[in-house]
């Protein structure tokens, strides 16, 4: 990309915008198609709550949705898989393309960088493919899943299998929630 000082003051503006807000929620389409001049990228598949409401239009609930479905392990190809998870017209998302990345990743491989395991969908088998994650913790994984819904989070999941601090330490890498 072209140095920063030459762009025009709108997106010289924008840009510093972004940089002090990495919050920062988009207004229009025309401000999408800045951000993704300036490389702003959103995951569709790893997007959080607070990514999915950065892009105009979309409500609270409907985040939450998305990251909901995508943590039960519904995988978007397309804009017309997020319309279609979020019961609206695809056309109405289409301005949000620019931004949107639909990256495709393999959940039987841990040779990736960056791979995580969502401990509440997961077999015992693919846990006992993460580095320190043994056999019988990753029986009781599932059981406690299974007896007592999905983990929250990490600090969920540490306390409710009663995990060390140095062991949830190494393991925590490998996790998402």
């Amino acid at each position: 990309m072209k140095n920063w000082r030459s762009l025009n003051p709108k997106l010289q503006k924008l840009r510093s915008k972004l940089l002090n807000d990495p919050y920062y929620r988009l207004q229009s389409g025309e401000e999408i198609a800045i951000a993704a001049e300036l490389g702003i990228r959103i995951d569709a598949n790893h997007a959080t709550v607070d990514d999915w409401l950065r892009l105009p239009g979309l409500s609270i609930h409907q985040a939450r949705s998305l990251v909901e479905l995508s943590h039960a392990g519904l995988k978007f190809y397309c804009i017309e898989d997020i319309a279609a998870a979020l019961n609206m017209p695809a056309s109405r998302l289409e301005p949000l393309k620019p931004i949107l990345n639909f990256s495709y990743y393999d959940d039987e491989s841990l040779d990736r960088p960056n791979h995580l395991i969502n401990p509440n969908t997961a077999t015992v088998e693919s846990l006992t493919k993460v580095p320190f994650i043994h056999l019988s913790l990753a029986q009781a994984v599932v059981q406690n899943r299974l007896s007592s819904g999905p983990f929250r989070n990490l600090v969920d999941f540490q306390q409710r299998l009663n995990i060390s601090g140095e062991a949830i330490a190494q393991i925590m890498y490998y996790l998402r929630f």
